[in-house]
């Protein structure tokens, strides 16, 4: 039986072999498949229609049971572009099977609003994570040298700032539990330095740095991993790769000198729960397992209901046999705060 990872296989290799409209929609709907709740033979089974899942529309849908019907043969070899990637219907029954394991999730440690990039606000973001029973998520909108994601200067950051203690406020008076963490993705050169200045950075609770330039090179870029972790004013290297599924394979270096420069600086790299990103990817999870290198999830969510792409984090944290004890969203927040402090002092 085709599984849904096998079927985005087939639709980007269909994608290769079409022009125009058609590819994009190939494409389209590839990229889709790893966001389908449900794998597509369960619904055919049921009598459901394909159309009820994204991307999909009653001309491929008629191209997926055919190759429902008539299994095409596989490729043993996917492209690297193309490889490591988690359905959402693969990662429900594989957390199924975890339930406790994945109860020790505190939180979100990566998402977009209106002040950068995003499409919902601040609260609106809240009001999702208090709806999934998280103790605290970040806030990370971009930085001010993105300017294609509509970054932050240090002035308009420290407005949001306002706004969350605010929100904060109103919260716990409520009598609920959840903490909005004051953070930023920080836009990172290639020598691993950020946009902002640090005075505007060390009133934050936590911070998220990320590459956003230079992702297609083909060079060895382990001392710009190196350098980054080095950064004294950040605690989380973001999307690492900076890999796109079928879009952009992502930056190479030798990661067990990366992750292993970040168990000794005691800061964390982090799994991009994004569908298309999904870096740290599982391969490289398991390079991190044996480090012992302290891992972030952040669903990287650009609307509210993206906040269930932590699932595919999750999984593929839990396939790379993460221990718990890795991973800074278990933690309590008053533990992540004390890592915080600690890991600043350090730097």
């Amino acid at each position: 039986m085709l599984s849904n990872t096998d079927i985005a296989e087939l639709l980007a290799k269909q994608a290769e072999g079409e022009t125009g409209i058609l590819s994009r929609a190939f494409r389209r709907a590839a990229r889709s498949a790893f966001l389908w709740p449900e794998n597509a033979p369960d619904l055919v089974a049921q009598n459901r229609s394909l159309t009820e899942l994204r991307g999909i529309g009653p001309f491929i849908e008629k191209q997926i049971r055919e190759w429902l019907d008539k299994p095409p043969p596989l490729s043993t070899k996917i492209p690297a572009i193309r490889q490591d990637f988690i359905s959402l219907a693969e990662a429900k029954q594989l957390l199924a099977r975890k339930l406790a394991w994945a109860k020790n999730l505190r939180g979100d440690l990566q998402m977009h609003t209106l002040w950068s990039d995003g499409s919902g606000t601040i609260t609106e973001m809240a009001d999702a994570a208090k709806e999934r029973g998280y103790e605290y998520i970040a806030i990370t909108d971009h930085s001010k040298t993105l300017k294609i994601a509509g970054g932050i200067d240090e002035r308009t950051l420290k407005k949001q700032e306002r706004e969350i203690a605010r929100l904060n406020i109103l919260t716990s008076r409520s009598g609920e539990k959840l903490t909005i963490l004051r953070s930023i993705e920080l836009n990172l050169n290639l020598r691993g330095e950020g946009d902002m200045l640090p005075r505007s950075l060390s009133s934050l609770d936590i911070v998220l740095g990320s590459f956003h330039s230079s992702l297609r090179t083909t060079q060895d870029q382990t001392d710009r991993y190196l350098a980054a972790l080095r950064n004294p004013n950040i605690q989380i290297l973001g999307h690492p790769r900076g890999r796109i599924y079928n879009y952009r394979i992502g930056l190479s270096a030798e990661w067990p000198r990366v992750f292993a420069e970040a168990g000794k600086l005691d800061k964390a790299l982090e799994i991009d729960c994004y569908p298309d990103r999904q870096d740290l990817n599982v391969g490289l999870l398991k390079v991190a397992r044996e480090h012992g290198t302290r891992i972030s999830i952040g669903t990287d969510a650009h609307h509210p209901w993206q906040l269930q792409f932590i699932e595919l984090g999750l999984a593929a944290a839990l396939k790379a046999k993460i221990s718990s004890h890795q991973i800074i969203n278990f933690m309590s927040i008053s533990d992540l705060r004390n890592w915080v402090k600690q890991t600043r002092q350090r730097s």
